[in-house]
Parts: structure tokens; C-alpha cells; sequence
């Protein structure tokens, strides 16, 4: 699927024009319709002592917005791209997911989470929600990192973390697509300890198992003239998934979402939703066929 579409969900702090333009590289692989997204949530609209509705306040924010969208649109028509808008009140990932489908968006790019430990717990985190809940593949954009860098070219140099799963066999698709923008995907899976214990015999069969499914997937991007090379790291995925990133001088971490209910991910986490609220990199993630 060729990302000619693209949701750009901002609240202006973190993920500003500078941010968007580093993204329109994707026009080389079809992207040609860029639809901004800001959602005034309702707690930012309320009166103080939460009885009732400031309009003044709405309207403020949305002529905020509206200001920055039109600026922003006119930077875009020049390049010959198309714009949409939405500004809305409600709540973050509720109308993400009413403007990405009726968008038909081929991507969500979106910021790091802003809720608090204790709120993420209960609550759950806008990434791992959005991820429930929308077929679109959702990339969390941290254009500016904790290394102070920005990124010019987020899809030159990704890795693929991948543990074989229906969502990791969907992200090779999706990169496949992208062929025109990334130099050298590196394929990184993460073994448990356990899988490398045993004889020496059972050791040997388990590592040449993966490196086999690794060679695959690596042929795979090469017959679309994408260069790979495959990786394998043991330990604590999160950790080693960031330690392959670092090692590989990655532009982009990309995974498979868990297919986990929520309120499982919610008290126990998972991989992906760590790797995107805490990592220095971008990560893109890729759900699962919703059946």
C-alpha cells in the first residue's frame, strides 16, 4: 500500500511545520495529500471549576490553529500537494480515528504521548488506543529527539523489528512500498535467553531457524532492490531493539503493533507502545488485519 495520504495530528509544541516538511521525502513514494489534524480537548475548553463550557476559549484555540493550518497549506500549495483541515473539540483519539477514516488515511503521524504515568496506567495511552483502534498504520514522530537531532530523511535507514508475527510480515509489505525513500532496512529480531538454552544440538537448530526466516525476509526487500542485512540481539527486547537502533544508526524504528486487548497492555505493556513513548527514535508502527 503506497502512502498517498497522510493524517498530521498536532499540537503545535511538538510537531511543527519543520516536522511536516521532513515528512513530504514520501512524495517520491506517491504521497500527495497531506490532511492537518488539531483537537482541542475538552478539559483545555472547560471552566475553571469544570461546570461548564468556555466558548471564548474555543474559539481562540481554534483561531490559533486555524492561522498556523492556513500558513502551513499555502507552504504546501506551492509544492503541489493537496490539504485538508480539521480542527475540532473532543476527545484526541476519538476524532483521529473519525478523520482518519473518513480520510481514508494511508498514515497517522502523531507525537509522543503527553499523559502522565499514573493517568497512562489507568487510563490507557493515546498510542496504545489509537492502535485498537484504526487499521492505519501510525507513526510517532519525534522530530526533535532527546539526542537533539533532527531528522531530514526519517526513512532512510530503518529497522525492522520483527518476531515473525502477523503484524511484522504486514510491516514488510508496507516497506516494500517505500523502496523509492530508504537506503538500507536492517531486519533486527530479539531472542528470549530461554531460546538459546538447551544442548548444543537444540541451540544450533533454534539458530539456524532464525537465521533462515531472517534471510527471507531480507530477500524479500532485496528483490525490490532494497538493501538488508539482518541482525540478532538476545535480551530484553525493548532494550535491544534501541541498543540494534543505536548500533545501526537508524532513522526509524518499525514493528508490528501487539495484538494484545488493552486493558492486557495497559497493566502489563508490550514492546511496541514502549519502544514508542520511550525511545529517542521514530517508530512506526503497524497494526494487525482487524478482522
Amino acid at each position: 500500500m503506497k502512502i498517498k495520504k497522510l493524517l498530521f495530528v498536532t499540537k503545535f509544541e511538538e510537531l511543527g511545520l519543520d516536522a511536516l516538511q521532513s515528512l513530504l521525502i514520501l512524495r517520491k513514494a506517491g504521497l500527495e495529500h497531506v490532511v492537518f489534524v488539531n483537537v482541542i480537548e475538552r478539559e483545555r475548553v472547560a471552566l475553571r471549576r469544570g461546570t461548564g463550557y468556555n466558548k471564548e476559549a474555543e474559539i481562540r484555540l481554534r483561531e490559533t490553529a486555524n492561522i498556523r493550518f492556513i500558513d502551513w497549506a499555502e507552504n504546501l500549495f506551492e509544492q503541489g500537494m493537496e490539504v485538508g483541515v480539521y480542527i475540532v473539540v473532543g476527545s484526541l483519539v476519538g476524532e483521529v480515528i473519525k478523520a482518519a477514516q473518513k480520510e481514508e488515511a494511508d498514515l497517522i503521524v502523531i507525537g509522543r504521548s503527553q499523559k502522565g504515568v499514573v493517568e497512562q496506567l489507568y487510563a490507557g495511552s493515546d498510542i496504545t488506543e489509537l492502535l485498537h483502534r484504526t487499521a492505519s498504520p501510525v507513526l510517532v514522530y519525534k522530530y526533535l529527539s532527546e539526542s537533539s537531532f533532527a531528522l531530514e530523511t526519517p526513512f532512510e535507514r530503518p529497522v525492522l523489528a520483527t518476531d515473525w508475527s502477523p503484524a511484522s510480515l504486514k510491516a514488510v509489505d508496507y516497506l516494500k512500498e517505500l523502496k523509492e525513500v530508504i537506503k538500507e532496512i536492517h531486519v533486527v529480531h530479539v531472542a528470549a535467553q530461554k531460546t538459546l538454552s538447551g544442548s548444543a544440538m537444540a541451540i544450533q537448530k533454534t539458530r539456524k531457524k532464525m537465521r533462515r526466516q531472517m534471510d527471507e525476509i531480507c530477500n524479500t526487500f532485496e528483490a525490490e532492490g532494497i538493501a538488508a542485512r539482518s541482525h540478532v540481539y538476545v535480551g530484553n527486547p525493548e532494550q535491544e531493539i534501541e541498543k540494534a537502533a543505536r548500533d545501526c544508526q537508524a532513522t526509524l524504528i518499525v514493528m508490528g503493533s501487539s495484538g494484545k486487548a488493552s486493558w492486557v497492555e495497559r497493566w502489563l505493556g508490550s514492546t511496541p507502545r514502549k519502544i514508542a513513548e520511550k525511545s529517542a527514535y521514530p517508530a512506526l508502527l503497524i497494526p494487525p488485519e482487524k478482522i
